[in-house]
Order: structure tokens, then sequence, then C-alpha cells
């Protein structure tokens, strides 16, 4: 047995535990409770579980993810590297950030709370009712694969009291769903996930609600749940693995008849916890709740509506149908799977603007001074940019020549932020690989968008208006975006941004039997299809892996007069 002792940024106090020899640093860390982010689930392609080594000695294969300069300054992966004697390592703040630090659309700011304000009012104008509450207060909880937002609202004002929001815990056990359902077919694993979405993240959500609005667990009357399937499966305890498995049927598309007691939430036992129902494997109870704020089920408008977040789904149609689906965009929306990519907290690059002559960065940070990655909302700007100044060509290689690309064996790398210039006191560079799979992120949301319109023999123009919610949609530079083709060539008045509307919907059924009836009326009617087995598809996914497409027509601004 060898002695592992942690030393962690901000922490007055090491942690030290006893591990067998050949023991995996993440998996120790996990066992004592250290958060550490691991988007890959610890398959070491992400590159974020970063340690510095102290004393002591830990055994690492090369990894690309970590530069040789940063391993020679002692910097390890902690999912790559085992115990084989007694160390010291160091945990940076960073590691810990995806729990606290998360920049996503949790009513914090006025303008989010007026846009939640003017949807409730919408919905309700539309001849849904409220329930006549008299008393009482109600929790609305959307649990997204990266964050988790609620809001704590008086039931009979429909008041919002307190909103708050939190990393999803689960995210130490891998970015995405399929990850996560992986590790919980471990053993324990069930246990494990299911305790980190609750125990470590919704009850201290939960917790915060009642100290900010000086309301108590007794309060509650009734809470909504809106999670996608496989959060909904996770935190209810239930088996995830059909959900990626032929032939993709869920243990559940409705959960009814949960109250307090048996969901292991703070209020009264028989308090009742409705669950925003699913419409398949990957279409969950957040986009049925999201449309309820769309309005799409009571207009004739056909609407494109675009979740965009850790998971990529969409659904198009009005109030005579809706088709729906989700693509396996991956986590590039939230910095995963991209080497300088981060989430959107303090450090991450949010918009980017390059110097067409001699390729300099000028960019925003979401917070702090000084950089310390690249967000989802980055990300798209500087590929745009980087495309727009002729850095890079169509298949995302590096083609010019500036102090700020380097080329290597892997081929180009473009520097963001030298060392000196970093929060993190290393370069933050963007290489061919991270474009490779961004545009392969970018390639399935249009694909998506292009398979669905041809199954209903439409083409982009006859969408009249596309709707974008999610955590990621709020910074988006629409034009950007249209550039790369993630999204169709659309006037920009067509396009807009509603915010948490997974939330919104989920405050609406707290508020409303009529709202929840509504909610469960639109995930039966909306017709769920399955990507990976749509004809053409895959023809239509290859097409758009290019900047910004194989087809430059359908990019190509029609001539002014």
């Amino acid at each position: 047995m060898y002695t592992l002792t942690f030393k962690i940024e901000g922490r007055p106090h090491d942690i030290k535990c006893q591990v067998e020899a050949g023991e995996n640093v993440l998996r120790a860390a996990e066992r004592m409770g250290i958060e550490m982010d691991a988007p890959c689930a610890g398959n070491g392609t992400c590159g974020k579980c970063r340690i510095r080594l102290i004393s002591g000695a830990l055994e690492m294969p090369q990894n690309p993810r970590l530069p040789y300069a940063d391993y020679e300054e002692m910097w390890r992966l902690a999912c790559q590297s085992t115990v084989v004697g007694d160390a010291v390592v160091w945990v940076p703040a960073s590691a810990s950030a995806f729990k606290q630090d998360i920049a996503t659309a949790d009513l914090s700011t006025p303008e989010e709370l007026a846009r939640y304000e003017s949807a409730i009012e919408a919905i309700f104008s539309t001849g849904l009712s409220k329930t006549p509450f008299t008393e009482g207060c109600g929790i609305a909880v959307d649990i997204g694969t990266t964050t988790v937002t609620a809001a704590l609202l008086d039931l009979a004002t429909g008041k919002v009291l307190s909103k708050a929001s939190r990393g999803n815990g689960q995210i130490r056990f891998g970015a995405d769903v399929i990850n996560r359902i992986i590790q919980q077919m471990r053993p324990g694993g069930k246990e494990r996930l299911q305790r980190a979405v609750r125990e470590e993240t919704i009850i201290p959500i939960m917790e915060s609600l009642f100290r900010d609005s000086g309301k108590t667990s007794a309060d509650i009357s009734r809470i909504v749940i809106a999670g996608n399937t496989t959060m909904e499966h996770l935190f209810i305890g239930a088996d995830g693995d059909s959900i990626r498995l032929e032939p993709y049927v869920p243990a559940f598309l409705e959960l009814t008849g949960i109250d307090a007691e048996k969901a292991g939430l703070p209020a009264p036992p028989d308090s009742p916890v409705i669950f925003a129902p699913n419409v398949g494997s990957y279409v969950g109870g957040d986009i049925t709740a999201g449309v309820l704020d769309t309005l799409m089920w009571d207009s004739d408008l056909m609407t494109l509506f675009i979740d965009l977040g850790t998971n990529g789904e969409l659904v198009l149609g009005n109030r005579e149908y809706m088709l729906t689906c989700a693509c396996s965009a991956g986590p590039a929306f939230e910095g995963g799977d991209i080497s300088c990519g981060m989430r959107a907290t303090t450090g991450a690059i949010d918009s980017v603007r390059i110097d067409e002559e001699t390729l300099e960065p000028q960019y925003t940070l979401i917070a702090g001074e000084k950089p310390a990655g690249l967000c989802g909302s980055g990300l798209i700007d500087i590929i745009s940019e980087l495309f727009r100044t002729g850095a890079v060509n169509s298949k995302g290689k590096f083609v010019r020549e500036s102090r700020r690309i380097r080329y290597d064996e892997f081929g180009g790398n473009y520097i963001v932020a030298f060392a000196d210039e970093s929060a993190t006191g290393s370069d933050i560079e963007l290489n061919e690989g991270d474009l490779d799979n961004f545009i392969r992120a970018k390639a399935a949301i249009f694909s998506a968008i292009r398979t669905m319109l041809g199954s209903l023999a439409m083409t982009p123009d006859d969408i009249d208006r596309v709707i974008i919610a999610g955590g990621i949609g709020s910074g988006i530079d629409i034009e950007k975006a249209i550039s790369i083709g993630m999204l169709p060539l659309l006037p920009l008045d067509r396009y807009s941004y509603i915010g948490n509307s997974s939330l919104t919907g989920a405050c609406a059924m707290l508020l409303s039997d009529e709202a929840t009836d509504k909610v469960f009326e639109i995930g039966r009617n909306m017709t769920y299809i399955e990507l990976s087995t749509e004809p053409g598809y895959m023809d239509e996914f290859l097409a758009a892996c290019f900047l910004p497409h194989t087809d430059h027509r359908l990019f190509e601004k029609p001539e002014e007069g």
C-alpha cells in the first residue's frame, strides 16, 4: 500500500488516501470525493484532468493530449496515471470549476428574467389556464447533461422567489450520455450516478433555493423535473442501457406516480414529482417542456427548434405535426473533444475576431483577466474567422504562415494565446484534430436539419423561423455559424434565442395542470426519427463535413439588385 496525497488549490487541508500499487489516480480521487473534471470518462482523450506531480512518482504513458514540455514540468493526466509509490499531487482549482462556475441560462440576469416572464405570459395566453393555487411553493428543475438549473416559485402568484444552478456532478463520469450509461452499468455505477445528480447536485441546489427565498422544504407542494431521456433515467435509478442499444427503447417514456419520498428529494413525502415526458432514446423531457415554450404547437408557422448543449436536439413542425430527432454532435459545443476547449466558465473565450493580414486574434472572456480556453461560442467564432481569413481550407487544414501558426508532424496549430498571455501558463492552441472534431459536430447539426426537411420534401426556404435554446445559444454569432455550415442560410431576422426553454416549460407545468397535460400531449404527438437508421443521413453528414459544405451553393448569398 502507498500513500497518495492530494493538495487541492483553495483548500486549507490536504487529502490523503491509501492506494494499491497500480491504482488509477482519477479513480482514487473519485473514491475520496475529490471533484475532478473528466469529460472523456477517463479515456485519456480530453486532457482536462491535469494534475501536477510535486513529489514521488506516477506512471503514465505518453499521451498526445499532454504536450511534452508540460510533461517535463511534471504535469500529468490523472486518468492515465497509476500509483507506483508514495506521491504528492497538486490539483488546480480548474479541476472542479465544472461544478460551480458554469455560465448558463438560469434566470440570473434581468434579461433572462424578462424573457422568462414574457414566455410564461405567452404560454397562458393560448387558452391554457393556471391552476388556482392559494398557497404553497413549487420547484422546477432542468437536469442538463452539463448543468442543472432550478427555480422556486410561489404557486399562488407565479412569482420566481429564487433560482440557482450548478454543474451536474455526473460530469466526472463523462461529458456525454453514452459514457454515463456505460458508467452506470459497471458495479455500483447506478448508485454512483444517482448520488452524483441527486445528493451532490439537485439537493444542494434546492438548499440554495430555500436559503435565498426564506422558504423551507415543508413549503414545497410539487416539483417538476425536465431532463433528457438519459438524465431522467439516471436520476430515478432506471437501467439506461437500452437507450444506447438497438432497438433504442428506453425503460420508460412517461413516468408517473412519483412523489418526493420515492424521488429522495427534500419536500413533504407525498408531494408529487412530475417528470416531463420523453419521446425517444435521445429526445427527452427537456425538449417536450421546451416545445411548450416555443408555442410552435399553437402556430401555423413552420418552425425549426434547436436545443444546443452537450447534445443537439431538433424539432421541426407546427400545430399540424412535429418531427424530432437528436444528432450525435458530441460534447464539442461544451468544449469537449477540443484540446483547448472548456465549458463556459471563468477564463473562457466566448468571441473572437482575427486580423486578415496578421492573423492576430482579439477576443472577449466570460470572466477573468486571462484566457484559459475556448467555450462553444468562441469555437464557432474562431473557426469561422480562420476560414474567413484563409488560414484554413475547406477541409479544416492550415494553409497560411504566421507567428500564430505552427506546424508539426500532426499538422498545423493556431496559437490563440501564448503561455505568458494565458491563465494556464501554457499555450492555448487549436490543432487540426480539434478542427476535425468540431467540423463533425457542426455537420451533425446541419445534416440533421437537411434530413428532417428532406423527409417532408422541404427546403430551408420553407422554414418561417428558427428558435435556438440552450446555454450555448445566447452567445452564438448566427452569421458566423451559418458561414461554417452549421445553420442554414436564412435571413437573420428568422433566427431568435429563447434561453432555457426546458426550465421555462417546467415552470409552466408547475403552475398549471393544463400546461402539464399539454406537454404530455406534445410528447405523444411528436414523431421521433432515429437518424442512425434514416436512409440518406450518412450521405448528408459526410457532405457537411467541410467548411462550409461540399455544396457551396447552399451558403451563397443571392446577389442584391
